[in-house]
Parts: C-alpha cells; structure tokens; sequence
C-alpha cells in the first residue's frame, strides 16, 4: 500500500502540481485547503505524513498541529515563509516533525518526506527484537519508538524521538549542530538553523531536565549536546 499523504495547502495551483510530483512518486497524496477542516481529516485518516501550510483559511497551520498532536502519531511537514525562524522554531514547538521554507522545491519535498518516513517504525521491526538502551530510570526503545521515566510514558514527535534516540545512543560524547543536523536531517549546520535548539529544549522538559541548569542533556559551550549516562534516577 502506497504511503498517505496528507497536503493542506490553500494555493489551488501549487497544491495540485505538489500532488501531481509527489503521485508520480509513489505516494498517495490527498487535499485538503483550509485549516479548519483539516483537523478533523487528520485525526479522522490518520495519513502517515501530513504537509501542513502555515498559512490557511479558517485555522493556521500552527493551531492545526497544536490541535492534533496528542492524537496523531504519523509526521508533520509545515511549509514556512522563507527565513522567517519565528514560524520555523514555531513550528516545531507545537509538534512538527521538521518543516521545509517556501517557495518549495518538488525533489527537495520528496527528498524530505523520504528521510523522515524511512524513520516511521516498520511492522516488521516493532514485533522483532527490540533494540533498547536503559539509563537508571530512563528507557528508549527503537524498535518500538518508545522512551519512558520513572515508569511513565514520554510522548514524543517523530523528530524528537530520532533526536533523543541519537543522543543516547552516543551517551557521554559530545555531538555538535553539525553533527546532529547531518544525521537527521541530511544537512550541515549553517549557523542559523535554530532547529536542534529548539528540539532540545523540547526534550529538556520533557525530561524534567533544569532549562538553567541541565544535567541529563547538558550543553557543552561551544561544542555542542551531550546526553549524560547518569543523573537518571
């Protein structure tokens, strides 16, 4: 079965050629233009990819993917104005996965829709061998896409859960912006890109990790993030 694709967009011609490039690959692409009805179609279709729009009639595309997040495990892709880092840091504050600036290369797009559904977890892999990693009273799964604290469940977006699997899995080791965006996202740190930031401070919360004073994911000045093996109990 080919892969849902959600695309809220309100621009009627740049949606359908957005589409029309994305069903020549592959991919099982749906419209939908206005934010207020898109909601109830996420939630409803459960799509494994949504491309949201920041701008859109009836509801934005911010409180679309504020609305939604509890409730749909799939990934969010926000289209956001050109170098503008309030929508993009925005964004991922209210859930998004990643986001791409427009006006929007089509191979570009596929290329990252790609990269993040090749992290969605196969069938196959969440009723094989778990690969776990346990620190104190923390737990991450990749298997299963799963992280927990003292027992209780941590929800996470799809783009912090590869953050956070990342960090750990290089526990104790520095990994610089560079570094994190080339793993994650296929491109090198330009030193502008807030995204990683953002993300982490995301995870520091979550984590009930000090935002003053972190010690489970520390800050190393000028270097970069590492994810200490201890401080977990």
């Amino acid at each position: 079965m080919n892969t849902r694709i959600l695309l809220v967009e309100d621009d009627e011609r740049l949606a359908e050629l957005t589409a029309e490039y994305l069903t020549k690959n592959d991919l099982d692409v749906s419209i939908e233009p206005r934010g207020d009805t898109a909601e109830a179609r996420i939630l409803a279709e459960q799509p494994d990819l949504v491309i949201l729009d920041v701008m859109l009639p009836g509801k934005d595309g911010f409180e679309v993917c504020r609305a939604v997040r509890s409730q749909y495990r799939g990934v969010i892709l926000m289209l956001t104005a050109r170098d503008e880092d309030f929508d993009q840091i925005l964004g991922l504050e209210m859930g998004a996965d990643d986001y791409i600036a427009k006006p929007v290369q089509p191979r570009v797009l596929l290329a990252r829709i790609k990269a993040l559904l090749r992290r969605l977890p196969s069938p196959e892999a969440a009723n094989g061998e778990s690969d776990n990693m346990v620190f104190g009273q923390f737990k991450i799964s990749q298997a299963t896409r799963t992280a927990s604290l003292a027992g209780q469940t941590i929800d996470l977006t799809t783009a912090e859960f590869d953050l956070l699997w990342l960090l750990a899995n290089h526990a104790g080791n520095v990994l610089s912006r560079d570094d994190l965006l080339q793993e994650l996202r296929g491109i090198g740190f330009d030193g502008l890109d807030r995204s990683i930031d953002a993300r982490i401070s995301r995870l520091r919360k979550k984590l009930n990790d000090d935002p003053e004073n972190p010690t489970r994911i520390k800050t190393v000045r000028g270097k970069g993030y590492l994810f200490s093996k201890h401080d977990w109990n």
